[in-house]
């Protein structure tokens, strides 16, 4: 008798509660919860069911392990170099992130560890974002050759553009403190309190209206930006075609390899 196919747990936890507050959780701890298709797919189908819910009043978006998310998945991107798999895995992304804006209702990221390249990009994308003491926080894919430029769309709308710059081309990481000091965090606990003060700001915002949320909302990010699907594609397209460039095929090689690249010259 054939063993029975192994069934993978869904990429994507979705909890909803009676009070219509709904909890994404990255479940793919292994790989760091890294943003790979299926993860991107699962998310994406989470966030197109809260939009169609008339009673969502809150997204949280956390994750398991001691890694929030690492990005994305560098093995499958080294597999693949093929200019348009890149741009659709950026479109697929960029079409993620924007959705979180375009929700109605205010996305909370809880972050419990460290949040590397889109996972940082996932941070500053959400609404607001509570973090616990010892998580950091980089936009670091230079290090393999590759500058996040998708990252930094949302990046340089929360921290201050020379600081942005400086985590770009350095790859560079700021803790917990400085995130919050900067603009990229919201509150920044222990650990052991994270939930609780999550909690807290759940609370806070049920406690006011699910219409003036929805259109205050809406409003600020429209007041605020002209033109971020047109950046988005712009970062998107430099992306795909960044991980064409020989350094970048030669730096994710080196980090699969777990050595230091040796650059092209």
């Amino acid at each position: 008798m054939s063993a029975l196919p192994v069934q993978l747990a869904p990429p994507v936890l979705h909890h909803v509660d009676l009070r219509g507050v709904h909890t994404l959780t990255l479940n793919r701890p292994k790989a760091f919860n890294a943003l790979s298709e299926d993860v991107l797919a699962a998310l994406q189908a989470a966030l197109d069911a809260v939009a169609l819910n008339a009673s969502a009043r809150v997204v949280v978006i956390a994750a398991q392990g001691k890694v929030f998310c690492a990005g994305h998945n560098l093995k499958d991107m080294h597999a693949q170099p093929e200019l348009a798999y890149y741009q659709k895995l950026f479109a697929q992304c960029t079409k993620m992130m924007l959705s979180i804006q375009a929700l109605p209702v205010p996305v909370i990221a809880r972050v419990q560890g460290l949040a590397t390249a889109a996972g940082c990009q996932l941070v500053a994308q959400c609404d607001l974002a509570v973090v616990a003491s010892m998580a950091r926080f980089g936009v670091n894919g230079i290090d393999v050759g590759l500058f996040c430029a998708t990252p930094s769309v949302p990046l340089v709308r929360n921290l201050p553009a020379k600081q942005a710059m400086e985590m770009l081309l350095t790859g560079g990481f700021i803790g917990a403190e400085d995130a919050r000091l900067g603009g990229l965090v919201n509150r920044v606990v222990a650990l052991e309190a994270l939930d609780d003060e999550v909690e807290a700001l759940v609370l806070a915002i049920l406690a006011k209206p699910r219409e003036a949320i929805s259109m205050g909302k809406a409003l600020f990010y429209k007041q605020r930006e002209t033109g971020i699907e047109a950046a988005y594609q712009l970062a998107g397209q430099t992306m795909a075609c960044n991980m064409m460039h020989p350094v970048a095929q030669v730096g994710v090689q080196a980090f699969i390899d777990k050595r230091k690249p040796q650059w092209p010259v």
